[in-house]
């Protein structure tokens, strides 16, 4: 599913209009962007969380070159499943 299905799907669901539907959508991944950005962890009972770790530096190697290279230390955003998510997979 891309985002314009999930839009579809939320209009249909909610009974809402497309152009409601992609608003609120745009505004739940702007708001758990805001909250990921300031270090809070957020939660949704039953759907799952989103937090951000902390990825160290490490050694790896150029494909291209075979050269040995740095991967520098990066923040992720990490997403764990709730049980009644991963129970209807």
């Amino acid at each position: 599913m891309n985002k314009a299905q999930l839009i579809d799907a939320i209009a249909e669901k909610a009974g809402l209009t497309k152009a409601d539907s992609k608003k609120a959508l745009e505004v739940f991944v702007e708001t758990v962007g805001d909250a990921l950005k300031s270090g809070d962890k957020v939660a949704l009972i039953g759907f799952g969380s989103f937090s951000v770790s902390e990825r160290s530096a490490r050694s790896g190697r150029n494909p291209q070159t075979g050269k040995a290279i740095t991967i520098p230390a990066k923040k992720v955003v990490k997403f764990k499943a709730g049980a009644e998510l991963a129970e209807k997979c």
